[in-house]
């Protein structure tokens, strides 16, 4: 995820210090490998106070909720740039979000259980927040689309989707601990997710 450098020169304008508290725990994240920060961590990586952060967030929960958002909202727009890429409804299309989703959880590992722990199911908010913000519905609608552009309109594309994203994230989860590698030391895990779905929707074509 792209962040501003680091150090405590920065300076504020009225509104940014929410948003640097967010991008400072999140540095922390990245470099530790781990949620297991401090606020004042946070206060002195944004450098303020060790007060200023209970402006913004109630306590480090509510900070861990925001960065949550924040990298589901940087993967929702890599997908977005993604879609634009690529012929809308096509197989290659489809293939691209898979890919830039691997790209996004094997880039940032840190943030895996973050984003998809139990954290996402806060009782305040939207169930599909996650969903919705990380671009998943871009896959969808691109699903959707391709299934109308074979003659299979009748297909549930979002059960299509969910099992295009299961596809995605076991390889994700697969190749941050370096299995794939260990069982298949010829193979590319982008190269694996794009047999993988030409194969999986030549079966959807099929009605197999």
């Amino acid at each position: 995820m792209t962040r501003p450098r680091k150090g405590p020169s920065r300076s504020y304008h009225h509104g940014d210090l929410r948003n640097a508290l967010i991008i400072a725990a999140a540095e922390l994240i990245d470099e530790r490998g781990s949620v297991d920060f401090a606020m004042i961590d946070a206060a002195r990586r944004a450098g303020v106070s060790s007060a200023a952060p209970y402006r913004h967030f109630k306590d480090k929960a509510a900070l861990l909720d925001a960065v949550l958002d924040f990298a589901l909202l940087v993967l929702g727009r890599e997908m977005e740039a993604v879609t634009r890429q690529h012929p809308a409804g096509s197989v290659a299309a489809i293939v691209a979000l898979g890919q830039a989703y691997i790209r996004f959880v094997t880039g940032h590992p840190q943030f895996y259980d973050l984003m998809w722990g139990d954290r996402h199911k806060r009782a305040d908010q939207d169930p599909e927040h996650g969903l919705k913000s990380s671009g998943f519905y871009l896959l969808v609608d691109t699903v959707q689309a391709w299934c109308d552009s074979v003659g299979r309109g009748d297909e549930d594309a979002l059960t299509v989707s969910i099992k295009l994203w299961a596809m995605a994230h076991g390889l994700s989860g697969i190749a941050m601990h370096d299995h794939v590698e260990r069982f298949l030391p010829q193979a590319d895990v982008y190269s694996l997710l794009e047999s993988s779905t030409y194969t999986f929707l030549e079966g959807v074509r099929r009605g197999v």
